[in-house]
């Protein structure tokens, strides 16, 4: 009899110890796909937020001041493209300057005989970068644009760019705490929150400025 309970409490650890090993193989792997993830997730919401909130802030600023649709669709447009040229820019000068970092530590590992990883396939690309973030950019920015293109009436106009917008920011959000395996709400609050108090700060300071100096824009 003790053979056999010998044998089945065998059994029972070593299905244990597989268990526990298949948990802990499980955990690493999710932890490296989102470490993985990081660098591209970043670029991509990072982008697509500053433009919707740029572009948008910015219409909400110049209709603040001018009733014009064209006015606010051509500022519009004009944020896009600059903001898209200086995140591709910013993210690729970023990016070179890491990779000249990490290709300077592989020279120093192997001069000193370290056991590095020496993989050039793991430097990061900044050309992609730099395209990814402009193509993120424009996302984010032509939604506000698309909102104000076809409506004539200027307060719905204006309440209709921020209405978009902040859906948007609630989905991006969203979206960045899916892929990044972080709290949902949490994450949808703070970039909602940060939205608005850009769009509010831009058209509450223009119409200041706008209206305490009469200015014929």
């Amino acid at each position: 009899m003790a053979a056999p309970q010998a044998l089945q409490l065998s059994s029972l650890d070593k299905i244990v110890i597989e268990t526990e090993e298949n948990q802990i193989r499980e955990a690493a792997a999710a932890e490296f796909d989102y470490s993985q993830r990081g660098q591209w997730l970043r670029a991509a919401v990072l982008g697509a937020n500053d433009g919707l909130v740029s572009v948008a802030s910015l219409m909400m600023g110049v209709g603040s001041v001018k009733q014009d649709a064209k006015a606010m669709v051509i500022a519009g447009f004009a944020g896009l493209v600059a903001g898209a040229c200086s995140m591709a820019i910013g993210e690729f000068v970023s990016v070179c300057t890491q990779r000249d970092v990490e290709v300077a530590q592989m020279k120093r590992e192997k001069r000193e005989g370290s056991s590095g990883s020496g993989n050039d396939e793991k430097l990061p690309n900044p050309v992609q970068a730099a395209l990814s973030s402009a193509l993120a950019f424009v996302v984010g920015a032509v939604l506000p644009l698309l909102a104000a293109a076809f409506i004539r009436q200027h307060k719905v106009r204006i309440a209709v760019v921020a209405a978009v917008a902040s859906v948007a920011l609630v989905v991006f959000g969203m979206v960045g705490a899916l892929l990044g395996g972080t709290p949902v709400a949490k994450s949808s609050a703070r970039v909602l929150a940060g939205g608005w108090m850009a769009m509010g700060a831009t058209f509450g300071l223009t119409k200041l400025i706008g209206s305490g100096h009469e200015m014929q824009i």
